[in-house]
């Protein structure tokens, strides 16, 4: 069911590799090892009165409940597609982001909540939750719904119905646990959305990036898994899943190309990405087209009127566009890649390696 996905493990995912192990890591030795848990309390009383600020970091980063973990987990299996749509750093920028808004958002809750019902929170759940939960507004505003079946013939069941049903799991665990998904909610909104320029505050470094690249990555990477279909006995019933779920992706594509077809505009607006100007131009490679012919010159100066204008190189950079061509793209592709990702060579790539 978490056909959105693809089935392509953490390929591309080293971010949510890493948190998968070693947050989960972390839960698992505190199960063992419960004289330390009390560390690691999200206590905001404690904040607040004590000072203790460390526990900001500790409380809302390992979950102490085993089903929290495991939800959080499968949620963070799930949403590994923006780290592979959107790179690693764009992804870690938006947990960043989310993270340090919905602990500004859990103490306006929480003494909201003690202002309209004279009710003290004292704890909240600890671990990532509500950068989990802020997930769900890019999960909700761009991952597209498939009918994949129909239970008793009159609800209908989708490609995201179980990754609903995993947070609706994760929000009634606790008690309170509904004011970090309403905190990660809200941060999720405010940063997606870019309200005061949060996605150029609240950001991860670029000489962190380039760390991580170097250092941590290499750690977390997962080889991307072969495509070769075996000979003789035919098919498994694991190779048979795998390619109905890799044409569930293709058809998860299609429908966001022709839902972008649909909302385009007569003038693009800048943004993430630029749809119109990305797909139909790398729908036709440079091996693919046919030889030029000579022309004589009443067609030449014809087709000289009716062709578009020449690309403008001005807000690309050519190192690049050099990096791209190196690696065998051609460059009017790298060039168009390059300005639909507003200069974003890790989405430019994933977009090239794709169409």
């Amino acid at each position: 069911m978490f056909t959105t996905t693809g089935s392509r493990g953490l390929y591309k995912a080293p971010l949510s590799k890493s948190l998968l192990l070693v947050v989960n890591g972390l839960t698992v030795l505190l199960t063992l090892l419960p004289q330390y848990q009390d560390m690691f309390v999200y206590n905001l009383q404690a904040v607040v009165q004590q000072h203790q600020l460390w526990r900001l970091l500790c409380g809302r980063l390992v979950c102490l409940d085993l089903k929290d973990s495991f939800c959080s987990s499968l949620l963070i299996y799930n949403f590994r597609i923006f780290e592979r749509r959107f790179g690693s750093r764009k992804f870690a920028s938006f947990l960043l982001g989310t993270w340090c808004l919905s602990a500004l958002m859990d103490f306006l809750l929480v003494c909201a909540f003690q202002h309209l019902f004279d009710y003290e929170v004292e704890e909240l759940s600890a671990g990532l939750l509500a950068p989990v939960f802020s997930l769900f507004v890019p999960f909700y505003l761009s991952i597209p719904r498939m009918p994949v079946t129909q239970i008793l013939g009159h609800i209908p069941i989708t490609n995201k119905s179980l990754v609903y049903i995993v947070g609706l799991q994760l929000l009634t665990s606790s008690p309170f646990m509904w004011l970090l998904a309403l905190s990660g909610l809200i941060s999720g909104v405010l940063y997606h959305s870019n309200v005061l320029w949060l996605q150029k505050i609240l950001f991860v470094p670029a000489w962190v990036s380039f760390i991580g690249r170097y250092i941590l990555e290499p750690l977390f990477s997962s080889s991307q898994p072969s495509s070769e279909t075996p000979v003789g006995m035919g098919a498994t019933l694991d190779i048979q899943r795998q390619q109905r779920m890799d044409l569930l992706d293709q058809q998860l594509l299609l429908a966001q190309y022709n839902e972008a077809r649909r909302n385009v505009r007569p003038q693009p607006q800048a943004g993430l990405l630029q749809w119109t100007r990305l797909f139909p131009s790398l729908r036709h490679r440079g091996q693919n087209r046919p030889p030029a012919q000579p022309q004589p010159q009443a067609q030449a100066q014809t087709q000289q009127s009716t062709q578009p204008p020449l690309l403008d190189n001005s807000h690309v950079a050519e190192e690049q566009v050099a990096r791209l061509v190196e690696m065998g793209f051609s460059r009017t592709d790298a060039l168009e890649a390059l300005r639909a990702s507003n200069n974003d060579i890790n989405m430019a790539t994933n977009f090239l390696l794709q169409h």
